[in-house]
Parts: structure tokens; sequence; C-alpha cells
């Protein structure tokens, strides 16, 4: 029988569809990329019609010779790359570089790596899409040609090393902006009266707060107004002039896509953008299930499209109704399209199998893959079911023409909140019993509170990839390797959740926004992605595209090397004192992060490394833990008193298990 080659990008998905097929076929892995544009030059002919000069990735070598030999071997090959642009890229570019025959080549895509889908993209096997290789040719030229024109302007005048991107640059900016925004921030004071009304018969007070007089709502921005409001009402009778009941409802949530996904998990997970990816990509290839063997326990993980197939969304109502009840299954959500182009060859982000429940499974996985798993799973599963609905109740009490309110709430059927609740901090309200208009209260306390605005808040990973998803910077699989880039160019630095912009970043947006406004421009960005995805649509020329924007880069670039002024970046300077030569160290930056340097460097070559505490004590002899990382960057937990004690650990220890 004649074999057949299936040329995949990772061996983990190699060892999971290896499975499904049988001895009949051969499944390989070529490591993702195997050319690309040379690091050392453009790699792009600007003066022969933009045409790309590829070479093969360095390393690529044995894979390729692998690959080769198979080939040999088979009749016909399968390109089952990702089921992306850069994917369709993959295998264009392998069926060059292996010179395979069209005749025996077929490209195969499946958004879950299951027995049927994996059966069924073989049965509905195609050519190669060039539009889509097209238009991740296109983004992959521009996002060249930006970084090595735009880079060594950024060298000479500011430092080496630095570089520039074509997303990564407005996302530098839109951090930069909101900062500020925040230093710009001038404080402005309001005061709030709350009060405790107290109903004869009821231990638990009625609180509520001031609204204003008679029905218009009052503002009150001194402590004068407060005292003018207590005196008013100073010695009156409260009494309940309204009470209103009503209802309010709450749709299911929308299944995950890679930007909803990302934000949940880093509110609720604490994952980094990047973290999130990373196991969601382990999930998606194929884990070791006892009972099924290696499968993928999720469909593709970048995804702008909240569609799910008719299969898995009957399933699913099967499965709700069966384990809740019928009337648990309500009428998914729809979401608003605001024009954006969405990639719907695509579904959201769910769970290839809907038996494998998070319990079924929990033996197998890593606590993070569970974590994430779990909270996949139940999105999934709350997005067809009903709307959770609340009785609720507002009151207003008044006295002398001056009214406070209050409003309570119960839930009345909890539908999809019953697997998944979006928003913890959403408490009811409860009142053990409802006042009847003309009830008047026995006792009443007014607390009068100041308050003063406060600034925007920083940008979290979480809202910066929402940002960046609305405004149309970048695409699902861009979000996490853009923010990844800008925390180890030292642009940005993460304090906890919050991303700050360093002095280093301020400097590179100066000069983007002065000497390359166009490319810092949000518009223009989101512009570019419309034009890619019409590359990707057949309705514009790849090489069009380019030729219309490289003449302007370039001269910008000849503009900015002329007339742009250096900025000096001075270095932090600590409090710790080099013991060598006694000048106070600066902080510097390695291949493995933050360092201590002495500033009187060549002449002084001292270093040391940061002391960071990981404010939790050793376990085994009680001094405090420090964080420190290996020679590959990997972070770990360590002993102050090393090597006396040589206690270590990958997490952070507990503080219930420190003595």
């Amino acid at each position: 029988m004649a074999k057949n080659l299936v040329i995949v990008e990772s061996p983990a998905k190699a060892k999971t569809i290896k499975k499904f097929l049988g001895q009949n076929y051969e499944v390989i892995a070529s490591g993702g990329h195997v050319r690309d544009l040379p690091k050392s030059t453009l790699g792009v002919d600007v003066e022969n019609d933009c045409e790309p000069h590829y070479i093969t990735i360095r390393g690529k070598g044995d894979v390729l010779s692998a690959l080769r030999k198979e080939v040999k071997k088979s009749n016909k090959i399968y390109l089952a790359t990702d089921p992306d642009r850069e994917g369709e890229a993959i295998s264009w570019h392998l069926m060059q570089v292996l010179k395979l025959d069209p005749k025996n080549t077929s490209r195969i895509t499946f958004n879950e790596i299951t027995k049927d889908a994996v059966k069924n993209s073989i049965k509905e096997a195609r050519d190669i899409d060039m539009d889509l290789v097209n238009a991740q040719q296109a983004r992959r030229i521009l996002d060249r040609m930006v970084g090595y024109e735009i880079s060594p302007v950024l060298w000479k005048k500011i430092k080496k090393g630095l570089s520039a991107g074509r997303v990564q640059s407005v996302t530098l900016r839109l951090l930069a902006d909101r900062e500020e925004e925040i230093n710009a921030f001038v404080q402005e004071e309001y005061w709030s009266i709350g009060a405790e009304f107290t109903m004869s018969g009821s231990k638990k007070p009625l609180v509520a707060t001031y609204y204003g007089k008679g029905n218009k709502k009052a503002e009150l921005t001194c402590e004068a107004d407060v005292k003018k409001v207590l005196s008013e009402i100073e010695g009156a009778t409260f009494t309940v002039s309204d009470v209103k009941i009503g209802e309010r409802r709450k749709k299911a949530p929308l299944p995950f896509t890679t930007s909803t996904l990302q934000q949940e998990a880093s509110k609720k997970l604490n994952f980094s953008t990047q973290t999130t990816m990373r196991i969601a990509q382990q999930l998606y290839e194929g884990v070791d299930i006892k009972g099924h063997g290696t499968i993928g326990l999720i469909t593709y993980l970048r995804t702008d499209s909240i569609r799910i197939s008719e299969e898995a969304d009957k399933g699913v109502r099967e499965f709700i109704s069966e384990q809740y009840g019928p009337q648990y299954v309500g009428t998914p959500t729809t979401a608003k399209n605001d024009g954006k182009k969405i990639q719907d060859a695509h579904e959201a982000i769910r769970p290839t199998y809907r038996d494998l429940t998070p319990s079924a499974v929990k033996e197998d996985l890593t606590r993070d893959q569970l974590r994430l798993y779990t909270l996949i799973w139940k999105r999934f599963v709350a997005s067809r079911m009903a709307e959770a609905v609340w009785e609720t109740a507002s009151i207003k009490m008044t006295a002398n023409n001056h009214t406070f309110t209050t409003a309570t709430s119960k839930v009345k059927f909890d539908g999809f909140l019953n697997v998944y609740n979006e928003d913890d901090d959403e408490k009811e309200v409860k009142l053990s019993k409802l006042p009847e208009v003309g009830t008047t209260f026995s006792e009443q306390v007014f607390i009068p509170e100041q308050h003063f605005t406060q600034p925007p808040s920083h940008y979290t990973e979480a809202s910066l990839v929402k940002t960046m998803e609305e405004l149309g910077i970048g695409r699902p699989s861009t979000y996490a390797p853009t923010i990844t880039t800008l925390l180890a160019r030292h642009y940005v630095a993460k304090e906890k959740k919050n991303l700050f912009v360093t002095e280093l970043g301020e400097a590179t947006n100066k000069i983007m926004k002065k000497a390359f406004p166009s490319i810092v421009e949000v518009m223009f960005t989101a512009n570019m992605e419309l034009l890619l995805d019409g590359v990707g649509d057949g309705e514009v020329q790849w090489k069009t595209v380019i030729k219309n924007f490289y003449p302007d880069l370039h001269g910008a670039v000849m503009q900015a090397e002329q007339n742009l002024e250096s900025i000096k970046i001075a270095d932090q300077e600590s409090d710790v004192e080099c013991e060598l030569c006694g000048r106070k160290m600066v902080y510097k930056y390695g291949p493995h992060g933050r360092f201590l340097g002495c500033p009187g460097f060549p002449e002084c070559r001292n270093t040391k490394q940061i002391v960071e505490k990981a404010g939790v004590s050793c376990p085994q002899c009680g001094k405090d833990l420090i964080i420190r990382r290996t020679r590959k960057g990997r972070r770990y937990y360590g002993c102050e008193g090393y090597p006396e004690c040589d206690f270590m650990s990958w997490q952070k220890p507990d503080n219930s298990t420190s003595k």
C-alpha cells in the first residue's frame, strides 16, 4: 500500500496525529519555520520588485535532511501546519525547500486535534492558499523593513541593542501615552454621605448613600457642601418615599477568543499572556490522558472568532440538559462586530471532548494546565447556558426634600452562574425584609467621607491586550510576543501586574513619535492590518502594499539620521557602594536581566547580583529566601544563607511551610 507522509510543526502534535492515522502514515515535525529572511541583511530586494531572499534557518539542516529522506519514500505528502496564515506560509516554504511535486502534495487543516477532525481533513485536502501565504509574506517583510531600517537609527541616537517594530512601537506608544495621562492628572476633591437607617424591629440597619435634592443628583465638591446638607436634615425624620421592584438579566458569556482567554487567565489565574499561550499550545497539541492516549484537549488557540461548530454546539447542549436540567439550556449570546475583520474559518477556543471534564483529567495534567483547561471548559459550557436573573429593589428615603437611595438584589435564577461567574466581585446585596412606602426610621446615622478622583490606571497585560484588540493593532498571534519583546528590551517594566514605561522606553517612544509618526500612529497600524486582510482575501496585491510603504519609510530614516539629536540615557543609581572603588553602583541590563555594575567601567569591572527577597522564610533554616536565576534566566528560590543552607525551590514556598 502507498505510504503517506504528514508534516506538522511540533513533535507533540506529530505524536498525537500519528496515533489517529495508523501504519500507512508517517508523521514528522519540521520544528516550525525552516527558512526565513537572513539576519545579516534586509533580505528584500527593493530595487527588484521587492523580491524577498529566503535562506535556510541555521540548525535546520538535519531536519530538512530527515524530511527529504521521508519524502523520497512517500507517494503522497500532506502539509498539516497550523490553520492560520503563518501555518500556510510554513507549508509553502516546506514545499519550496523540499521541492515537492504539487501533484502529490496537499494542504490539510484542522481546528482541533481529534481523530474525526484529522481524518476529515485528509478527505478535504486542498492546494496551498497563496493569498494567505502572500498575506504572511507581506506582514513578515513589512515587519523586517521597520525593524531593520529604524533600529540602526535608535542605536545611533540612544544606545546599541534597541529595536523598533511595526506593532511593537505603536504598543509602546499606547503605554507611554497612558503614562503621560497619569503624570498630567490633577486630583480633584469630592465628598459622599453614607447613612445607616434603623427600622423598628430590625437589628440590621439599611445602608444608603446621599443622592440629592428631590430628583436632582447633587455633587458634593467640598466639606462646606456636606455641612450644608447635614444642617438641613438635622433632626429630620426620614420616610421611605419609593420602593421599585424590578428584574435584572445577564446574558451568558461568549466562548473564548485568544484575546479574551489571555485577559481572563490574567484576571483569574494571574498568568502572563506568554504563559497562557504556552500552556494553551500544550493543551492543543496533545496531552497523555489515561484511557485515551495522547489527545488534543482544546481547539486551535489563535483565533478571533466566537463561532462554534454545529456538532460541538449540539453536544454541549445535551450535556447541560443532562447535568443541570433543560431549563439551563440557553440561546448563545451574539457579539457586536464593530466592522472588524474576523477570521471565521476558525472556531472559538473550546474543549475538544465534552465528556472530558476537568475532574476527569486532573490526574493527567500539571497544575497550570488543569487551571487553564478548567477555565476554558467552564467558559464554553456557560456560553450555551441560560441567562442569570436577579430580583432587584431600589429604595428612596426622603426628609426635607433630601433623598438617600439604596438598592438590593438576590438571584432569582442562577443560569450560567451555576458553572462560571465572569465577575467574581459581583455580590448580592440582601435585606431581611423590604420596607414599605411610608415606613419611618427610629434611628439614623450619617457618615460623611472625603474622596479624591483617581488617575487612569496603568495598563496590565490583560487590559493592554483588550485595547490592542479594540484598536485593531496586531492579530491574535501577535499580542503575547509583542508584550514579551517590550519587557525583554526593557522598554517596559512590570511591577505586580502593572506595566510601567522605563526611561529607555520613553526615549525610544520620543524618537519614534518625532521621526516616524506614521509608524506609531494607531490608525495607520490598524489600517495596515486591514490591508493585510485584503491580501489574505485576494483583493489586494501583496507587493503593492510593500512598494507603497517602503519609500516613505526609507525617506523618514534618511531624515532622522541627519536631523535627530542623540539622547543620553543615564544609568539608574543604586544605594549599593562598590567595595573596590567606593562609587555608587548603577543598574545595568544583561542577557539574564538586571544586575549592578560599577559606573567606573572599564577601570573598575565590579558587578553584583541584585538581591530580591521573596517575602517568605526558608523552610530549612528560617532565613530569608532570595529570588535567584539560573544561567538560562529561569527563576528559582534559594536561601540567603547559601552555601551553609542549600535549600532551593522552583515554586515559591508558602509561608505556612516556613519555620
